[in-house]
């Protein structure tokens, strides 16, 4: 019977309750989120006049939660609007409303005791075969079903997700020896399909899969810190991006976490008996981290941590950052380090690490001791928590936000190498690893195999029929490339062009590569996809080559590339075959103008998109403002409703607003509903679009005609010009800021036109070139420009 998900329970409304209530609303569904009644009354409540007996203060922990939820930042909603998917409640009064509910997920205080009595209150009213699990991170799973009923334990199992739930896309599931096979089997679909995550089957063994891999790497950094000589910042350098891991490194994370959370994890596995004695010793506290549990320095949680915010001597803020030796807060000084200066021109973090451990500094020291450590670590996991090596790689991707699990960086070093560096930080690997050769290849298809630990064949990781991984299929896919774009056949007559520049920018070569694609697709295949799997799907053009040209006011070779850059998103929304754009990440300017040309979107959930040009001081160029224009005049009905959506537009153009999610640009407009679709799990998405081509194509896809825009003329100008005077009266914004937003109006209104008109698409291209090129005339656009360029973010004067 196929089970349909509505409703969903949560019980527990702290960060990790919300968090998981908060996803379930973005996807649609129905929630109940519960916590207990307080003890007692707040000073503001017995002002009031309130009882024990009040509805608001029997809410009011899940109350409070859920305000926390809404103003949280990073949004844990795609939407603001999808709070109101969100009901809450306490224990005692609504619990027996689980019955009507089709998933009860307990997330309630880490203690056993507690756990257990909540189940108890559960098993009077649940209906039988409901749902139910436990986000513990760190209670054995069959501990929390004994003296459950069969009903219950056949359809319980763990499910750990991880903090913030919106954005680490792990989610492990560990079932018990009662959880039925197919319900393990709707968790791990559910979690993929319609959660978006990547759902790892786990063993109920200490901590689970990530948590015990990353805190052990965690603990083994920590002991090696202060052996190594080195500081808190340093490691933090160390440890962040230049090897595929999250800004916040090692220590910024611990803060971020908290280290009570830290401390619980590592404790538990070492009190578990789980580990070998030298294992074991990894997850012992240094003497600093027990001073700081004593001390309460947790992390942000207590504002002090490893990090810690001060006034300086003029009473600024500064973050400083603990002496291991002194434990004492101090300002860090810049460092650096010969091994890092080699890694400079490698672009992808995975091919850094044959140079890295390779340093004579302190910084190859400390990779090669951690990388040795962690290598012997996870040979001697499987198959103790996952049989499977792609299961503990999956894990740590997802949970810990490392480019690359261990197993595939062990890869990059060699097997071997890694065996010899794991021996030289005092470990011996497990002996199915010295046979290896590696663990990881591609096949024919262009599907990644791995290594199985007992027979030495290769088995293909399951799921990879949903995806389309463009690493695996370049090599015997690619039709053509230049140096910043590349077209391959992505199969049943789709073509994909991908963007291969820096930060996927878009210059010259990346849009010659996209007309040859629409060229190559319109004569001989059934469809195009503009797609690719970086960090970000674009950030926009190429702001040097426009400094360049302004600069040496080359006017005339600047405005044929603005000319070929609109030719360009043209050619995309009317060619003879149907364009399906894949954006995800960051999608600024000229990548957000791509996307609104096309026939279709397939957008991931996290897609930060938007028209940012006002940022450096010119308006969208590339069919941006003529195509927001387009879509707003769509809906002008009414003088007000002309006035108000026309408005609506101006300021998300004039404000470089930017959607925080694809939701978000529905409500923008960037997105279109009821034709643009948004993938919950990124790894779906050139499917998806390749899917949605080929329909488009079997439907009898007719190339569009140009269409026609009304446009308001000086009436409305007049309406921008009081705006704009305010807002700089009130000091919103700069002088030059209004010389940009009343340049920005004009376009929207259609220039010097004396009333109401319609006019081409065309007519609104050339007046949104004019515009540009001369803002690209002003000094403050090329002072803008040049600090973008230098600071990675936009100036405001």
């Amino acid at each position: 019977m196929k089970r349909r998900i509505k409703h969903v329970t949560v019980l527990g409304s702290g960060i990790m309750g919300s968090g998981i209530a908060a996803h379930f609303a973005n996807i649609g569904v129905e929630v109940s989120l519960l916590d207990i009644v307080p003890f007692e009354l707040t000073e503001a409540e017995q002002k009031k006049g309130l009882t024990k007996d009040d509805k608001a203060v029997r809410n009011r922990i899940a109350s409070e939660n859920f305000e926390k939820l809404k103003k949280a930042s990073p949004a844990l909603l795609y939407s603001p609007k999808f709070a109101d998917r969100i009901k809450v409640g306490n224990f005692d009064d609504d619990l027996q409303k689980i019955k009507n509910t089709d998933w009860i997920i307990e997330v309630v205080v880490e203690k056993l005791d507690i756990k257990k009595s909540v189940y108890e209150k559960i098993e009077q009213f649940r209906k039988p075969g409901t749902l139910i699990s436990s986000n513990t991170s760190g209670i054995p799973i069959h501990f929390l079903i004994e003296g459950r009923s069969d009903d219950f334990k056949q359809y319980f199992a763990g499910t750990h997700f991880f903090n913030p739930v919106r954005y680490l896309p792990l989610l492990e599931i560990i079932p018990t020896p009662d959880t039925l096979p197919e319900v393990v089997d709707f968790y791990m679909s559910y979690g993929a399909k319609f959660l978006g995550k990547t759902t790892v089957l786990a063993k109920d063994t200490p901590a689970f899969i990530a948590n015990r891999i990353g805190v052990f790497s965690m603990m083994d950094l920590l002991h090696n810190v202060q052996k190594l000589g080195l500081t808190v910042s340093e490691v933090d350098k160390l440890t962040g991006p230049v090897i595929g891991r999250p800004k916040s490194a090692t220590f910024r994370t611990a803060d971020v976490v908290g280290l009570d959370t830290l401390v619980m994890v590592a404790n538990g596995v070492r009190q578990s008996g789980a580990e070998a004695n030298n294992f074991n010793d990894v997850f012992a506290l240094p003497n600093y981290i027990q001073t700081m549990m004593d001390n309460k320095w947790l992390g942000s949680k207590t504002e002090q941590g490893f990090y810690k915010k001060v006034k300086n001597a003029e009473g600024k803020s500064e973050i400083h950052a603990l002496n291991l030796d002194t434990l004492e807060y101090e300002l860090q000084g810049k460092s650096s380090f010969p091994t890092l200066e080699l890694t400079k021109t490698i672009d992808k973090p995975i091919d850094r690490f044959k140079v890295l451990i390779g340093g004579k500094d302190k910084a190859g020291e400390l990779y090669r001791k951690s990388l040795g450590a962690l290598f012997a670590y996870v040979s001697h996991k499987v198959p103790e928590i996952s049989d499977e090596v792609y299961k503990i790689d999956d894990a740590m991707r997802a949970g810990f936000g490392w480019e690359n699990g261990p197993f595939e960086i062990w890869d990059a070093v060699g097997v071997q190498k890694g065996i010899e560096l794991a021996k030289d930080a005092g470990y011996e690997v497990s002996d199915w690893v010295k046979n290896v050769e590696t663990f990881y290849k591609v096949n024919e298809e262009g599907q990644n195999i791995f290594v199985d630990k007992n027979s030495g064949e290769y088995n293909k990781i399951p799921g990879q029929d949903a995806f389309i991984i463009l690493d695996n299929i370049r090599k015997n896919k690619t039709l053509w490339s230049n140096s910043g774009s590349a077209i391959e056949y992505l199969g049943d007559g789709i073509i994909n062009f991908e963007i291969r520049s820096k930060m996927n920018s878009l210059g010259g070569e990346v849009l010659d590569g996209l007309n040859r694609a629409i060229d190559l697709a319109e004569k001989e295949y059934d469809g195009l996809v503009v797609g690719n799997q970086g960090t970000n799907f674009s950030v926009g053009a190429n702001l040097a080559m426009i400094l360049m040209m302004a600069i040496e006011q080359d006017w005339d070779d600047l405005n044929m590339a603005i000319a070929y850059f609109q030719k360009s998103m043209m050619r995309v929304r009317y060619s003879s075959i149907p364009v399906v754009v894949a954006p995800h990440g960051m999608t600024l300017g000229g990548g957000c103008e791509m996307t609104m040309h096309a026939d279709r979107v397939v957008a991931a959930a996290e897609t930060y998109i938007g028209l940012v040009e006002t940022g450096v001081g010119v308006i969208p160029g590339g069919g941006g403002t003529k195509e927001l224009t387009l879509r707003t005049s769509r809906e002008f009905h009414s003088d007000d409703v002309k006035n108000n959506r026309l408005r609506e537009a101006f300021m998300n153009i004039a404000m470089g607003k930017v959607a925080t999610s694809a939701y978000e640009a529905y409500d923008m407009g960037i997105l279109e509903k009821g034709k643009d679709i948004v993938a919950v799990d990124k790894r779906t998405q050139i499917m998806t679009a390749k899917m949605l081509a080929k329909s488009l194509a079997e439907h009898g896809y007719t190339q569009p005609i140009e269409q026609k825009v009304k446009v308001l003329g000086k009436d409305a100008l007049g309406m921008f010009y009081v705006g704009t005077d305010q807002m700089l009266t009130g000091n919103f914004i700069s002088a030059h800021d209004k010389k940009i937003a009343d340049k920005l109006a004009n376009v929207m209104v259609g220039g010097n036109l004396s009333e109401p008109t319609v006019v081409t698409e065309q007519y609104l291209l050339n007046l949104e070139r004019e515009t540009f090129l001369q803002l690209c005339g002003e000094r403050k656009t090329l002072e803008r420009i040049q600090y973008m360029l230098q600071n990675g973010k936009p100036l405001r004067n």
